[in-house]
């Protein structure tokens, strides 16, 4: 499925952070648990180029990820806090409170996402799992309720893509979508629910 994957990105760090998040891909029948896995997975390949980057691949565009208004500011440095990981975590914010909940101090080693392949497993299916992003609800669950694979887009970057902002990118997602869907051998879903 990613035929170039950086080495970083092992399938046994992939078990270990599922371990973590049980529901992933295992709520719902065996349709939408496919369905799931591949939203995932586009998703994924959308944000990491096909699992080869660990880190935003544009440093010009790194910058100041860091809300330093916030009671802990930015311990690590105010560029410090760029996307890392299969969906790129960014942001002081994320940092904190994906460490906060996976147990690890991500706010003072944001690092750890690009040299621990299970930590950024993790974060990716923290994101996924937990936080609704630019959207209204989880990716997990605009999948296990019915809203379809473009509210994940919504989810993960739909400040950026979705409402017409950048049509191209989207495509690139359902297309990706409309891969693995095929490779796990399920369909994708209503046509109307695909984009954002």
């Amino acid at each position: 499925m990613f035929p170039n994957r950086n080495s970083f990105y092992t399938y046994a760090g992939l078990t270990d952070a599922m371990a973590k998040f049980p529901a992933f891909a295992g709520t719902g029948d065996e349709v939408t648990r496919k369905r799931e896995l591949a939203a995932f997975l586009a998703n994924i390949d959308h944000e990491s180029g096909g699992l080869v980057h660990i880190e935003e691949i544009n440093r010009a565009a790194w910058g100041n990820y860091c809300d330093a208004g916030q009671p802990y500011g930015c311990p690590a440095g105010q560029s410090a806090y760029h996307g890392r990981g299969p969906i790129q975590l960014s942001w002081n914010t994320n940092y904190k409170a994906a460490g906060d909940a996976l147990g690890l101090d991500l706010l003072n080693n944001p690092d750890l996402v690009r040299e621990d392949d299970s930590v950024a497993w993790q974060t990716a299916l923290w994101f996924w799992m937990t936080q609704s992003g630019a959207g209204t609800t989880t990716a997990h669950s605009a999948i296990t309720g019915g809203g379809g694979f473009g509210e994940t887009i919504r989810t993960i970057n739909g400040a950026l893509e979705c409402g017409g902002g950048n049509p191209a990118q989207v495509q690139a997602r359902v297309e990706a979508y409309q891969r693995f869907t095929a490779a796990l051998g399920v369909e994708p879903g209503d046509e109307s629910t695909l984009t954002c």
